[in-house]
């Protein structure tokens, strides 16, 4: 009798066996091998994705997703997997796309083409680990670019590894470094607090914050005084000391909440990371000149590029927006007045001009801009070898039409944000131009020097604003 049972209850065990195996294989042919049938169908009722200017960057054909474009865009894009989207738009917009609505992006084709061949070009030439980009129409926030680089072809996306596939611009926080430097001293301005010709004593090195305050360093040799306009052109870490001392920690934290850090962007659904202020309670004389020139707060690319293009735009800040119609819960806000925007961008391109015009400048065209280079945290500490090199810029300075951040990450060779990410800046803005046809500025020869001669002002040729299909 027990053995009887003893065989039951092994042949009931081999049953359960095979049946859990079968629920097992038929769980995985629904969710790795969807019937034909069905996934051809769900595929090919899906929107397609389209640029600004009216090229396809995703459709159905034939029961598959393709991405005619190639790696153009595609971290921005994403991919799909059998019946569902799985990173990027396709996976942000998944519901409507499924449901057959179309999107629009306010990305230019031209553009990001532009943006990815700089960065593709400068990332492998200088050892870097990766790099990103946004190029952002000034007077609407439209981004026209959002780029990656390592590249990445969501037609092939099981080739590809999880860091290809990100879409850093958006996502990748790091200590931005100098280049805040021109938010900051824009505020100062409009808080009354300084002028472009205030003079202040510039050391190498300052020690501030008191007992258990640091010694901050300036790496770049200048005069042993420098005006705020100056300080800007050497980027002197101890200038900006000076120039934020008598500016109360809430007032200047606000100014950068203002400028859009510390909390995600404006742009619904689409992922995007938020970077990170310290908390008021930690603003003391140290933290508030770290801060002043990009160190111990982080933000990504995205921001960035929205910030400046604030000072681009007369100091209004617009949300960035990534899908045309659909804007974010934010309203447009004056961060400075108009007259500081446009006094900041007069120093910002004497930065170019009269610091870098070969690393960041285009001979006949006014540009503006500010380079950063930020040691990078490693386990705690900054670290002495890994650097981001980052470039902030817009045209025309008079009235910007674009504006444009470049970042790399871990460059072994030239790491400096001028040696690096200038020359970025100084690629895709060469190609925008040529693109748009915007001519250079005209200089009629100099008159002969007579009693009767006057000077005169250059004639300036401006580009037609971006076209859009």
């Amino acid at each position: 009798m027990e053995v009887k049972i003893r065989n039951r209850s092994r042949l009931m065990q081999v049953v359960a066996t095979v049946l859990f195996l079968s629920l097992v294989w038929a769980y995985a042919q629904l969710e790795w091998n969807v019937p034909s049938s069905v996934g051809r169908s769900l595929v090919q009722s899906r929107g397609t994705i389209t640029s600004s200017d009216g090229k396809v960057l995703a459709q159905s054909v034939d029961g598959k997703r393709v991405y005619p474009q190639g790696h153009l865009a595609g971290q921005v894009l994403g991919m799909m997997g059998t019946t569902d989207g799985l990173e990027g738009l396709e996976y942000a917009y998944d519901r409507s796309l499924a449901s057959g609505q179309d999107l629009r992006l306010t990305i230019n084709t031209s553009v990001q083409a532009a943006a990815e061949s700089a960065l593709r070009k400068a990332i492998p030439e200088h050892e870097a680990e990766y790099g990103s980009v946004v190029v952002m129409e000034t007077r609407t926030g439209r981004v026209l670019a959002a780029a990656s680089y390592p590249a990445f072809d969501p037609n092939h996306w099981r080739d590809y590894s999880l860091d290809a596939r990100r879409n850093r611009p958006f996502l990748d926080v790091y200590e931005p470094g100098s280049v805040i430097k021109g938010l900051v001293v824009a505020a100062a301005i409009n808080e009354g607090l300084t002028t472009p010709k205030t003079v202040y004593e510039t050391p190498m090195n300052r020690h501030v914050g008191g007992r258990w305050g640091s010694v901050i360093h300036d790496a770049v040799d200048h005069p042993s005084t420098l005006t705020t306009k100056q300080i800007l052109r050497y980027s002197s870490n101890v200038g900006m000391s000076h120039i934020v001392e008598k500016f109360g920690s809430d007032k200047l934290r606000a100014y950068f909440t203002q400028y859009g850090f510390g909390s995600y962007p404006d742009m619904p659904v689409v992922p995007a990371a938020t970077g990170q202020l310290q908390p008021l309670r930690k603003w003391d004389d140290l933290v508030r000149v770290t801060n002043a020139f990009g160190q111990g707060m982080s933000a990504t690319t995205l921001q960035l590029a929205s910030a400046y293009n604030a000072l681009a735009n007369d100091g209004l800040y617009l949300p960035p927006q990534l899908v045309e119609g659909v804007a974010g819960p934010a309203e447009k806000r004056e961060i400075v007045r108009p007259e500081v925007a446009r006094t900041t961008r007069t120093m910002l391109q004497a930065v170019i001009e009269e610091g870098i015009p070969h690393q960041a400048g285009i001979k006949g065209y006014a540009l503006g801009g500010k380079t950063g280079t930020a040691q990078v945290v490693v386990d705690g500490r900054y670290s002495s070898t890994i650097y981001n090199s980052v470039f902030t810029g817009f045209y025309p300075v008079d009235a910007p039409q674009i504006t444009v951040v470049a970042m790399a990450h871990g460059a072994k060779l030239s790491y400096h944000g001028s040696m690096l990410a200038a020359p970025v800046f100084r690629e895709i803005m060469k190609d925008v131009l040529s693109t748009w046809g915007a001519a250079p500025a005209l200089r009629p020869p100099r008159p002969r020097k007579t009693k009767s001669s006057r000077s005169r002002s250059p004639q300036r040729v401006l580009p037609e604003p971006l076209l859009r299909a």
